[in-house]
């Protein structure tokens, strides 16, 4: 149950994903069918949002910000630099 979810500063989790207790997974069924239907729409549309699409694949040959930048950034990200190198959101 405590899961961290990668790319999370290009992708809002939080708002796209349906978070359901690893005890809950037998009702999984129920939980997903008696979602407001207004709540799915706004996942999906989110979801259709060329930016959050290209943060979550990986193109061939790798484009920007697809998923092998998020990768490279998270791990820029890790490490210690000067104040004056900027990395990307």
């Amino acid at each position: 149950d405590d899961i961290v979810l990668p790319f999370a500063d290009a992708i809002p989790w939080e708002e796209i994903g349906v978070f359901v207790e690893e005890k809950d997974v037998p009702k999984l069924d129920t939980i997903l069918t008696s979602m407001p239907i207004d709540d799915i729409l706004r996942k999906q549309s989110l979801l259709a949002n060329p930016s959050m699409k290209q943060a979550m694949l990986f193109p061939q040959p790798a484009q920007p910000r697809d998923a092998f930048h998020q990768i490279l950034n998270g791990l820029a990200r890790k490490l210690p630099h000067p104040e004056g190198v900027y990395l990307q959101p």
